[in-house]
């Protein structure tokens, strides 16, 4: 009987378990170089902030100009304007040039903003194109000053995204760190649009110390 036990007892050691250990759960090791993509991060934070301002002037910009024939970047509504029914065509007039700009520029600027950032993670290895940066805030101001029934958030965190990717690509860094600041960008762009400073502050160091050093 006791052979039997101690026979059983060797050949359960002997397999290997089903259950995974907590070592083998997840590596959330790190090394120095978390460091510098860290503060990168936050950089790229904080100039995404002065993007998404840069968004909203654009936004008035294109407001006065269609609604007021005035050139001015100050936040107005469209309401007060003395174009009688014309006014209805001058939404049209704004889809049509953004039809233009995604023809000819990128198609990219096509969509709300939030799954082209995903899309751009999780399919294109979180490169996002240089031009989808300057092309994707122009067309988005011209849709809202134009009346089109979108908000700016969306377009400024893939634009925030884009400028992420586009620094991280300029210094060569691997697909995670990419990832890491294209969500920098996007964190400091849709924290300036929602003025919340502490979400700027947090969420790019937070995802750069889980994803800085992990392979590409």
């Amino acid at each position: 009987m006791n052979r039997k036990k101690s026979s059983r007892s060797k050949e359960s050691s002997a397999r290997p378990s089903s259950s995974p250990s907590w070592e083998t759960l997840g590596d959330f090791t790190t090394t120095l170089r978390v460091l510098p993509i860290s503060g990168l991060a936050i950089v790229i934070g904080a100039m995404c902030a002065f993007v998404a301002l840069a968004l909203l002037r654009l936004i008035g910009l294109f407001t006065n100009f269609f609604y007021y024939g005035r050139w001015s970047s100050v936040m107005v509504s469209p309401v007060g304007n003395h174009l009688g029914w014309f006014s209805a065509l001058v939404p049209v007039a704004g889809a049509l040039i953004i039809g233009v700009m995604a023809r000819y520029g990128s198609e990219r600027i096509r969509g709300h903003g939030i799954p082209e950032a995903i899309e751009a993670i999780l399919m294109n290895g979180s490169r996002v194109e240089p031009k989808v940066a300057l092309l994707k805030p122009i067309s988005s101001a011209i849709s809202i000053g134009s009346g089109g029934p979108f908000g700016a958030e969306g377009p400024i965190i893939m634009t925030g995204g884009a400028f992420g990717s586009m620094i991280a690509q300029l210094f060569h860094l691997t697909a995670a760190e990419r990832k890491t600041l294209l969500v920098a960008g996007a964190a400091g762009g849709m924290s300036a649009t929602f003025a919340s400073p502490l979400l700027l502050c947090f969420l790019p160091w937070s995802f750069s110390f889980l994803n800085g050093n992990r392979a590409a």
